[in-house]
């Protein structure tokens, strides 16, 4: 039951979320973004709203695959815990045992959505790529050569303009592709170890609040909280858990993005001292407001649809 009521609610989420979720990768990635609304307005100037929605077709194939392991993951540890601990899967359990249970499910997640979190992140970012290396090619177009006298200017006609370069990646399968083909199996894995970071502790603190909060939002005499309570703790646990994970997450996608041209990082460690070195220890929150602001409405449908679904199921096998 928790694994087809975590894939509906997986799927919800995304729905909700993504063009956010583009804007917060591109701020992460590139530092001429002065904030959120010049992103939002430099990416639909550029690219009219599809910009917003680059990449979304694998997740949508397989966030109901992920959230499906994610809450099957936490639900099945929790009942192992709970058997371990007090002898019955159904016993009250413990904080220690939501959150050690919540840990768990992030790091089973890992291995199923580096692949897809590499090719979303390539393919948010790979516009912005695209703008750089066209306008450096213009500039050096632009540059006189040395041979030419300064008194003479050249007779030839200038060269026509280069026509856009086209994307190096096609789509969702075609970069995962490409990336296995240039970088193999360890480029589809790229940012591994900071997403091991970052979903670990924020899916800990994830199921932790959403528990606490439902405890202290369920009505005297009530077992779980109304509607409106599962909308508050879910919106206010996936704010909690992105705070959590924000630091992570740039670092993630700074690696992530970083297959495209020239190699900055050579790690995870590196990458983190590069990127405080240059901008300051703010960098590593970039992008906080929008995961915050981007997260409460995400989270308040997954859980609402999950609780609903789980809901159903019940009631039809009973």
């Amino acid at each position: 039951m928790d694994f087809v009521a975590g894939a509906i609610g997986g799927v919800c989420g995304v729905a909700v979320g993504y063009p956010l979720d583009t804007v917060k990768v591109k701020i992460q990635t590139e530092p001429k973004y002065r904030g959120i609304w010049h992103c939002v307005w430099d990416t639909y100037r550029q690219e009219r709203v599809r910009g917003f929605y680059r990449g979304l077709s694998l997740p949508v194939c397989t966030v109901s695959l992920v959230s499906s392991v994610s809450f099957g993951t936490y639900r099945h540890c929790l009942a192992h815990i709970c058997r371990f601990r007090y002898g019955s899967p159904d016993a009250k359990p413990a904080k220690p045992d939501i959150t050690l249970s919540g840990f768990a499910s992030g790091l089973v997640r890992v291995f199923l959505t580096s692949p897809t979190e590499v090719a979303k992140v390539r393919l948010q970012t790979q516009t912005q790529t695209q703008t750089q290396t066209q306008t450096q090619t213009q500039t050096q177009q632009r540059r006189p050569s040395a041979s030419w006298p300064s008194a003479a200017p050249p007779m030839c006609p200038a060269p026509p303009a280069r026509s856009a370069p086209r994307p190096k990646y096609r789509g969702p399968l075609h970069c995962l592709a490409t990336v296995a083909r240039e970088e193999g199996l360890r480029g589809l894995y790229k940012g591994s170890s900071a997403l091991l970071f970052r979903d670990g502790h924020s899916f800990a603190t994830y199921f932790l609040s959403y528990t606490i909060l439902c405890e202290q939002l369920t009505p005297a005499g009530h077992s779980r909280p109304d509607v409106l309570g599962v909308l508050v703790a879910g919106g206010c646990a996936g704010v909690l858990a992105w705070a959590v994970a924000t630091p992570m997450d740039v670092i993630k996608s700074r690696l992530q993005a970083d297959g495209q041209g020239q190699r900055r990082y050579r790690g995870l460690l590196h990458c983190v001292v590069t990127s405080v070195r240059e901008e300051g220890p703010r960098v590593l929150f970039k992008g906080l407001t929008l995961n915050c602001c981007r997260a409460f409405p995400v989270n308040m449908v997954v859980f609402v649809a999950y609780e609903a679904v789980l809901g159903l199921i019940r009631g039809l096998s009973t």
